[in-house]
């Protein structure tokens, strides 16, 4: 699978046959004689492929006219791996659209975080997706419209808001289009919701492509919680969300073939943005296939992988407050970061009430971390400076860390900060920007595993061994990891 698979017929129509779940969000197949739009994992039975037309994105079909088909709900396909695994422009702006950008700064303010023209960003994604940032936009509209109306009792009008429509006729006209059932249809064909709703609270699924281990992804966000901020409870990782319109909690849960999700909202015109974060934090988009094909061909990685295949990167939903937890973490144990961040979060963090656990803050913003007193941190006077350099960039915009941050420039743009080494910038690159080529050479439990497993220990030569993982040494990283006892690699009980 690559970029611009949907233009290989031969192998979508394969695909479709085979009706393999992977393929889901990679392409979408049209068909002409039906005028719907599906999943290639659809249940029903595959049309003449003289019939097939194939889409790069759900919003281009939507585009040419086709609808959403109703048994296999395309517009809930796990997003495409492309704008998990690419740091060019289009991967940029698509991660910059789930994150709701479009929809509250418009197409000039898409292009502005890009640093190119309107026109630039426009051209580039109709000739890769087959649409437009607008059309992309309506199409995650829709998609959460849909979510809202089958999960919540909430008046149309108020969905309507919420999902980013400027008018309730818009809204009407577009979810008619779209799943071609007014949204009273759409809500009288889903399930029937068991109990009150709490106002604020949806509980909805998150899919993934399989396999998934959880055990690492949620033993590493729970080993490393911060008190107040982050919390295991009764099977679930949960914490606080600092969001556009207002703040969130969220409960994930891992489930055989999704995973849970349960938030509470401030405001529910963040949905969108806090459902792309939680799946951006546990890398739900993830083709871990091919990940773990091209890390198999590792004789020694290979039996890591098969033990224990489908591991993610757990990843972030604030990328500025784990660039200053990893200041935190540097040269200290596990618990100690956790010890320095919670006395952070409880002098400086904002309240927040949970009522359903014992969430406490939102971790404070750059701007509060700038404003404190270094003579206050409890660390030695060189990381005092790296920490305070760091948060005073990241307040006054000189440092931006966010979806859209070109990769190798950020890299380059950390690296000039003082006390910021190979580890703290490839571990900021690797969880908070997403890059699934970082790698950490230099990382204590990387030679100690590197050691173990007969390969080379010095970073020079485990560098250069490494070259045959790329472009997944993020991957390689975890199943690295873990083969070491470390909480980091345990589904909490």
């Amino acid at each position: 699978m690559q970029m611009g698979m949907h233009t290989d017929t031969e192998r979508c129509v394969r695909a479709v046959r085979s009706k393999d779940a992977r393929f889901d969000g990679w392409f979408f197949t049209a068909v002409l004689t039906t005028g719907i739009y599906c999943r290639p994992s659809c249940p029903v039975v595959p049309p003449k492929p003289e019939n097939m037309v194939f889409h790069p994105s759900a919003a281009a079909c939507q585009q040419a006219g086709f609808r959403a088909c109703k048994r296999c709900r395309p517009d809930t396909s796990p997003g495409s791996p492309e704008w998990n695994q690419r740091a060019d422009l289009v991967a940029r702006a698509m991660r910059l659209i789930a994150d709701g950008v479009v929809d509250r700064e418009g197409v000039p303010g898409l292009a502005g975080r890009l640093g190119y023209s309107t026109r630039q960003v426009e051209r580039q994604l109709l000739a890769e997706l087959g649409a437009g940032p607008l059309a992309l936009a309506r199409a995650q509209r829709a998609q959460t419209a849909r979510l809202l109306i089958e999960t919540t009792a909430l008046p149309m009008a108020q969905i309507a808001f919420a999902a980013g429509f400027a008018s309730i006729r818009t809204f009407n006209d577009t979810v008619r289009e779209v799943f071609a059932l007014a949204p009273s249809d759409l809500r009288a064909r889903a399930p029937k919701r068991q109990g009150a709703s709490t106002p604020g609270v949806l509980s909805l699924r998150l899919p993934f492509r399989a396999p998934l281990n959880p055990d690492n992804l949620f033993g590493h966000l729970a080993a490393t919680a911060v008190p107040g901020v982050e919390e295991w409870r009764d099977g679930s990782y949960r914490r606080t969300l600092r969001l556009p319109y207002g703040q969130g909690i969220v409960a994930l849960t891992p489930g055989p073939d999704h995973i849970a999700c349960r938030l509470t909202l401030s405001d529910l015109r963040d949905l969108t943005v806090a459902i792309s974060r939680c799946r951006r934090l546990l890398d739900l988009d993830a083709d871990p296939v091919a990940i773990d094909d091209q890390l198999r061909t590792d004789p020694v990685l290979a039996p890591l992988v098969d033990k224990a295949p489908g591991r993610r990167v757990p990843r972030t939903v604030d990328e500025a407050e784990f660039a200053v937890r990893a200041v935190l973490g540097q040269q200290v144990s596990t618990a100690a970061a956790r010890t320095h961040a919670a006395r952070l979060v409880a002098a400086h963090g904002e309240p927040i009430e949970d009522p359903e656990g014992g969430l406490t803050h939102l971790f404070p913003a750059p701007g509060a971390l700038a404003a404190l007193d270094p003579q206050t941190l409890a660390m030695p006077r060189t990381r005092r400076a790296t920490f305070t350099t760091l948060v005073r960039g990241l307040a006054d915009g000189a440092l931006h860390l966010g979806v859209e941050s070109d990769w190798p420039r950020t890299r380059a743009q950390l690296l000039a900060l003082p006390g910021f080494g190979p580890w703290t910038v490839d571990v900021i690159a690797m969880r908070a920007l997403g890059d699934p080529d970082a790698f950490l050479p230099t990382d204590l439990g990387i030679r100690r595993a590197a050691r173990e497993l007969g390969l080379p220990s010095t970073p020079a030569a485990l560098t250069a061994r490494a070259a045959a993982w790329r472009p997944w040494r993020a991957y390689a990283v975890q199943y690295l990891w873990a083969t070491d006892s470390h909480p980091i690699n345990f589904l909490p009980v």
